[in-house]
């Protein structure tokens, strides 16, 4: 069974940062990373700590002089908790299409836009 999640990401309170002390970068990131859809099951499942780890590891990752080891451990902790495209089919989680959206945002069709200018006129 697919978990969808919502498009629109978390949207409850961010956790608190489970590592004390934070360094440099880490609460911004920290902070974007809830935000994002996959938050919803993190916060389900209780992986603060996991995504903590994720957060610390993936700014020493970009850090100049980080080694090949800790990047590759980085790109296989945002497939665990789900960040990378193949961690979500893995995990079976997909994000939900926000079909009303798209409607709005589609061109009217000729048929559609003669009727709505009926419509329009009737107010007139």
């Amino acid at each position: 069974m697919w978990v969808t999640l919502p498009a629109e990401g978390f949207q409850g309170e961010i956790p608190a940062w489970p590592f004390g002390l934070s360094q440099d970068d880490e609460p911004s990131l920290w902070a974007e990373l809830w935000r994002k859809p996959q938050a919803v099951m993190w916060d389900r499942l209780g992986l603060h700590n996991q995504v903590a780890a994720y957060v610390r590891a993936f700014l020493e990752s970009v850090a100049p002089g980080a080694s090949a080891g800790l990047k590759t451990a980085v790109l296989r902790m945002e497939a665990e908790i789900g960040l990378s495209l193949p961690g979500m089919g893995s995990l079976r989680w997909k994000f939900s299409e926000d079909e009303l959206s798209e409607r709005r945002s589609a061109p009217l069709r000729p048929v559609e836009r003669d009727a709505l200018d009926d419509v329009l006129d009737e107010f007139a």
